[in-house]
């Protein structure tokens, strides 16, 4: 038997980010890397699309409104605030590439949910301010 421990194996260290990827030049080209969390954190797609869906719903109709009643004056704003809902044109196509079809069916949930949050609070506020 012999008294020599086994040891570890010790690799090498990786080299630089980015040292690898060489452009025509022979520069290296340095671009970090997405961190674990974009790439492959399961609810990373489903917290963005839902807090996106969520600031999507309150700010675009908000300064679609502002900025054509800044450019046009109240009355034509109000004339043109249908057309906000071509917005809406950028969540539905992001659920046609398999790459964004979980963000976007998270961003339409977040939509869905705050647009029915906002209207069931109104009503609600309504009905009191109303009825008492």
């Amino acid at each position: 038997m012999s008294d020599e421990q086994p040891t570890a194996v010790e690799a090498e260290p990786d080299p630089e980010p980015g040292s690898h990827d060489e452009g025509p030049g022979g520069d290296a080209e340095e671009t970090p890397a997405p961190g674990w969390w974009h790439r492959s954190h399961p609810t990373f797609a489903s917290l963005t699309g839902f807090y996106g869906g969520m600031a999507f719903i309150i700010l675009v109709p908000g300064l679609w409104a502002g900025i054509t009643a800044w450019l046009f004056g109240q009355d034509r704003a109000e004339s043109l605030f249908p057309w906000v809902l071509l917005t809406l044109a950028v969540p539905l196509a992001l659920l046609v590439p398999r790459h964004t079809r979980r963000f976007a069916l998270y961003l339409w949930i977040g939509i869905v949910s705050t647009a029915v949050v906002v209207g069931g609070v109104a009503a609600l506020v309504l009905w009191l301010l109303i009825d008492h």
